[in-house]
């Protein structure tokens, strides 16, 4: 699956993080390894040294990117708490961390075009279904969901629900009052 930017490999970061701001902002047609490197002041070569293809620094990349998103799912408390918080996460990343949804919105529709980032792509989301399903399973446990609910299809369907809502696509996001908006009768549905 995806790597993260180790701490034992410092120089690693910033070359991350300057692919991942030329991915959001120019997209896959915009990155180039020679842009990311000259970001950071470093040559091509010590770049690819650190990630020899593209491919893998767009891996770490994406590793950084789901980081970000791990960071709303804190353990503590209820489960109930949990999802509340992980709501809660999602809205504070867009609101502060916009370019996060560019590059998933890259990655969702590069993934249609290339295998190696469809493959990427379907590893993230099913990390994400996992951990959410596993969620929802304990929100159950805990009396919160209508009896009868299936927790993967749930976690499907709020996942297919929060893409729409947060992933850049077309025209661009949906307008945060609406996102709010969505995102709030999906929490009342879900009983939170």
């Amino acid at each position: 699956m995806s790597q993260e930017v180790s701490e034992e490999q410092p120089r690693r970061r910033p070359l991350v993080l300057a692919a991942y701001r030329l991915l959001a902002e120019k997209g896959f047609e915009g990155l180039r390894t020679r842009d990311v490197a000259a970001a950071v002041g470093m040559n091509v070569a010590t770049l690819h040294y650190y990630f020899p293809t593209k491919e893998a620094l767009v891996r770490a990349v994406v590793g950084h990117a789901m980081g970000r998103f791990r960071s709303t799912l804190g353990a503590g408390g209820s489960a109930t708490e949990e999802l509340r918080r992980h709501f809660a996460g999602l809205r504070r990343l867009r609101r502060e961390e916009p370019e996060l949804f560019a590059v998933m919105g890259e990655l969702a529709m590069r993934s249609g075009r290339d295998p190696a980032v469809a493959e990427l792509f379907k590893a993230t989301t099913d990390a994400w279904l996992a951990s959410l399903r596993g969620l929802l399973e304990r929100v159950r446990d805990e009396g919160r969901l209508p009896p009868g609910t299936e927790p993967e299809a749930l976690a499907e369907l709020v996942i297919a629900a929060l893409k729409g809502l947060y992933i850049v696509s077309g025209g661009g996001m949906v307008p945060a009052r609406r996102a709010d908006a969505a995102l709030k009768s999906l929490e009342g549905f879900l009983g939170l």
